[in-house]
């Protein structure tokens, strides 16, 4: 087994496509997006002979509390020796950039055979959301908590969800029915940005707004531009607005590729909180993946918990998804708990930005 640099986009994406999780955060496009962002994408891939047989692609975090190689939803592999090897040349491109650490978030579930990261400390905050919410469309081995698995889609039902998409509304908590159907009474349209660059400036100022309110720490403008501008031409990703009597009150980035469909980010007004355009949204963004013939809906993040006959339980309801955990899974779907995220220290210098981010997560609430 050898590993080298990757220097080909759609030998890469081709492998990401095939595989059972198919992490966007792991494309070849993302990696351009933080590049755009200025910060430095390592993308690395693991053949046998010709085959390949894992990927992954880190990005290099020049941070103040400790320069370190950050890894989303990756490395993607096919065995656990092609991972090792992956690690191990992660490494020494680490140690070569003067980086405290390494910290690696795996899209493994706790279901799946074990990730062993050797000589790795679970890390004191999560990289990315670690309690996924997933809505199955169509992929039978998912379908467990919504009936039977669908019929085949014939490749002219795919214009319209059909029986797909009674059975999943048909599938909501009732009171995300009725929010719906409310949303739509009120008047609240929901528009696919035809021209999402200009009209990014509807989400940046709701999401501004959303921070605020919430206290989040943002993805910078910069990131949510260079997204958009990477992944709306190869039609990977939709821009929403939500408008009420002529004003956007809510809008959401969500991301379609390999098949799956992402609630990325989201954000809306607080002066219409009263009005449920984000439920109306959420609808028409899984209307939409079912059109496009799309596998799966990821809300992304929620509180831990769960899933019962009874529905979703948190376990933590003090915790910072709780809010937002209640509307997702309003949508019906899985949970996926995903390997928490692990660290591999690299210098003594690791210990200063363990004990710092320590306090921080106390902090945050987590």
């Amino acid at each position: 087994m050898q590993v080298e640099r990757a220097n080909d986009p759609k030998a890469w994406d081709t492998f990401l496509a095939g595989q059972q999780y198919r992490p966007f955060l792991q494309s070849w496009t993302m990696g351009d997006v933080y590049r755009d962002c200025g910060q430095e994408p390592i993308r690395l891939v693991a053949k046998e002979g010709d085959q390949i047989v894992g990927i992954c692609q880190a990005i290099y975090v020049p941070a103040r509390r400790g320069k370190h190689l950050a890894v989303s939803y990756g490395p993607i592999v096919t065995h656990q020796h092609a991972a090792e090897e992956i690690l191990k040349s992660l490494r020494e491109e680490a140690i070569s950039r003067g980086c405290a650490f390494l910290r690696i978030s795996p899209f493994t579930t706790t279901h799946d055979a074990p990730l062993t990261i050797h000589h790795s400390l679970p890390s004191p905050l999560h990289l990315l959301a670690e309690h996924i919410w997933y809505l199955p469309l169509r992929s039978p081995d998912l379908w467990n908590r919504l009936g039977p698995p669908p019929p085949p889609v014939e490749e002219g039902d795919r214009g319209s969800g059909g029986i797909l998409e009674e059975q999943i509304f048909s599938a909501l908590r009732k009171t995300t029915r009725n929010l719906i159907r409310r949303a739509e009474k009120e008047g609240v349209t929901i528009e696919a940005s035809k021209d999402p660059v200009n009209d990014l400036q509807y989400f940046l100022t709701l999401h501004d707004e959303t921070r605020k309110r919430h206290g989040f720490t943002p993805y910078t403008n910069a990131f949510f531009r260079a997204q958009i501008a990477r992944f709306a031409p190869r039609n990977e990703c939709t821009l929403y607005l939500a408008r009420h009597q002529g004003n956007v009150i809510a809008s959401s980035i969500h991301m379609h590729a390999f098949g799956e469909t992402s609630y990325h980010h989201g954000a809306s007004s607080y002066a219409h909180n009263k009005i449920p355009a984000s439920y109306l949204l959420q609808w028409t963004a899984i209307r939409d993946a079912l059109k496009r013939g799309d596998n799966v809906y990821n809300f992304w993040g929620i509180a831990p918990g769960t899933l019962t006959e009874e529905g979703f339980k948190i376990s933590e309801p003090k915790h910072p998804f709780a809010g937002v955990t209640l509307f997702k899974t309003g949508f019906g779907g899985n949970l996926l708990n995903l390997m928490h995220c692990q660290d591999i220290a690299l210098s003594k210098k690791y210990y200063l930005t363990r004990g710092f981010e320590m306090v921080r997560k106390w902090k945050r609430g987590f």
